[in-house]
């Protein structure tokens, strides 16, 4: 179970938000606090999974609050108004709820938020199966197995994955072989990451993987062949 505190300067939201996670089994809200400063008080004696977090407070906009937590505590904006996705976006937030929060919605960010929590501890285990990548002002869950390859394109990615519409992330292709799992996935080229099981045949320097061609870049065929070489003895 996901424990949580809720920050809102107003109570009667507050008392929404404890209604929600009471109807909800996967998050356990410990306390409700009006006050930034002492919310922040409590979570450096007490840190939590998850912060439900209002952004128009008065002492200190939930904006600010979030910049003091701890790295890995998720946060889901709550808030009136919506110009404040982008931002919620670029401080990585978990959602971005808009008052008023019904149910159904409510769940989707326990959900997202739980999905992720279990997501960081596989990924400390080193056996992570999926990743989780930003896009569209959301944060996506991707099977890894799903997959097809992964384009670089200057600053953003072209995630293909299987029976889904392309993700288009804005990321470097660095960022992105370092959440990959790398017994599973391999950078061939500075515009390809491919997936070894899905290399069906080598011929020269190109891949091929059913009826697409990917060229294997000159500064990466040491690397990748001594691993195919490897994995096919």
């Amino acid at each position: 179970m996901i424990s949580a505190i809720a920050i809102d300067d107003e109570p009667l939201a507050l008392t929404v938000l404890e209604s929600l996670c009471k109807n909800n089994e996967d998050v356990h809200l410990l306390k409700t606090l009006t006050q930034p400063n002492e919310a922040l008080k409590y979570l450096g004696k007490f840190p939590v999974d998850l912060v439900f977090c209002d952004i128009h407070m008065p002492a200190m906009t939930g904006i600010r609050l979030v910049k003091y937590l701890q790295p890995h505590t998720m946060v889901v904006f709550t808030t009136a108004f919506a110009e404040y996705a982008v931002t919620s976006y670029e401080l990585n937030a978990i959602d971005y709820l808009l008052k008023p929060i019904n149910q159904k919605r409510f769940t989707q960010a326990v959900n997202k938020a739980k999905d992720y929590a279990e997501y960081m501890g596989t990924k400390e285990k080193g056996i992570n199966k999926e990743i989780y990548v930003r896009a569209d002002f959301s944060l996506i869950k991707i099977l890894a197995d799903d997959i097809r390859y992964i384009e670089g394109l200057a600053d953003y990615l072209k995630i293909h994955i299987k029976d889904r519409k392309t993700v288009v992330a804005r990321m470097s292709m660095k960022e992105m072989i370092e959440k990959l799992n790398s017994d599973q996935f391999i950078r061939v080229h500075r515009s390809y990451i491919l997936p070894f099981k899905k290399i069906e045949a080598v011929r020269r320097t190109t891949i091929l993987i059913g009826d697409q061609q990917f060229p294997i870049g000159k500064t990466y065929v040491d690397e990748f062949f001594a691993r195919y070489n490897a994995n096919l003895g």
